[in-house]
């Protein structure tokens, strides 16, 4: 799910505030940071985040669900939902934390 936020702030704290840390994923996205938000101790499921500037005080989120982690080793490919009622909860959840 992407969202667009109009943010003025500190994007990365305002990030750690959502309760997201950086998160390396083994992939290169340009001009993207990635960060996660586990729901438990175990490391999934856990929600998703590429962050990207689009510009002056406007942020792209791409907001995903990892259910679990790759099948098979090497490979990046995991059970990830973009869409669906705990995704759209949580999109909320950030749109309300950056304020109107």
């Amino acid at each position: 799910m992407r969202i667009v936020l109009k943010y003025s702030g500190n994007i990365y704290n305002f990030i750690r505030n959502c309760g997201y840390h950086p998160h390396e994923t083994g992939e290169e996205r340009a001009g993207e940071s990635s960060f996660a938000r586990r729901l438990s101790a175990s490391d999934y499921p856990r929600f998703h985040i590429y962050l990207k500037n689009v510009s002056h005080e406007t942020f792209e989120i791409n907001l995903h669900l990892d259910q679990k982690k790759p099948s098979y080793e090497g490979a990046t490919a995991h059970s990830g939902e973009y869409e669906g009622e705990l995704v759209e909860k949580e999109a909320e959840r950030i749109k309300q934390i950056a304020g109107p």
